[in-house]
């Protein structure tokens, strides 16, 4: 469990609940339950997401991946016992500033693991390799499998500042964007980038004939999708002005990564 969560990383996730609570005026350092728990759901995602019955990777953060060193059957338990620390952590006294909220939170994180979130477009990604799928197919599938819980994450942020339904409607807008590049990005680094540099087996999604954005639509047309979203996430909080300027770093980031 601490290989998977310790090893590197990019902490996109927990930024953004810290920069979503910064843009409403909330403390952060009341958000740190929240943080640690989407860290620790995406964690676990990544070393389930790593086996040889799933994208089947030997490589993460730089390092072999959690089943190569400790075997298959200790990762899935790890993964699992990930998952449920998540939960236990978010559920604990004091993680939320009242008990509806708190079950809001829950709530909104069940939603971003389950059939809805990472798990269904885990099972659209595995059923779609080899397929021909349409932009919006492959759209869907990513607004599961990586959108979801950066949405979740933007959403634990914004409840825990105690945001109105309005502005939580605006918040998720940005994050949708923003999920949404974070693939496209993940699929242009896939073809472009180097695995010492990505700290992942680049070509491997092309090796495995899985469908991307730049198989679909090409690499000068998925680096203009990714324009478009990045400007979607900007635009969409612009009515926070200068509070929601890490959030607007963090749109920046995701799109121009190079890792």
């Amino acid at each position: 469990m601490r290989y998977a969560v310790l090893g590197g990383g990019k902490r996109l996730r927990p930024l953004q609940v810290y920069a979503t609570a910064h843009a409403l005026g909330h403390d952060e350092a009341a958000l740190d339950a929240a943080a640690c728990a989407v860290e620790l759901i995406h964690a676990y995602s990544l070393v389930h997401d790593d086996l040889p019955a799933m994208d089947d990777d030997a490589l993460r953060r730089g390092r072999p991946t959690c089943h190569i060193v400790f075997g298959e059957a200790m990762a899935i338990l790890a993964g699992d016992a990930l998952q449920a620390l998540a939960f236990g952590i978010l559920a604990a006294p004091g993680a939320a500033p009242d008990p509806v909220t708190g079950m809001r939170m829950l709530q909104a994180l069940g939603r971003a693991c389950g059939a809805e979130g990472m798990a269904g477009g885990q099972a659209l990604d595995l059923a779609a390799v080899g397929e021909r799928l349409s932009l919006a197919e492959l759209e869907r599938m990513h607004a599961c499998k990586t959108g979801a819980l950066i949405r979740a994450s933007v959403q634990l942020g914004a409840l825990a500042a105690g945001a109105d339904e309005a502005t939580l409607a605006t918040l998720d807008r940005y994050a949708a964007a923003v999920g949404l590049a974070f693939q496209v990005r993940d699929d242009i680094l896939d073809v472009e980038g180097e695995s010492a540099v990505i700290g992942k087996t680049a070509g491997k999604d092309a090796a495995a004939d899985k469908p991307t954005f730049p198989s679909i639509i090409g690499l000068d047309a998925s680096q203009a999708r990714l324009a478009e979203l990045t400007a979607t996430a900007l635009d969409a909080i612009a009515p926070l002005g200068p509070g929601g300027g890490l959030l607007a770093e963090l749109a920046r980031y995701a799109a121009q990564r190079q890792r």
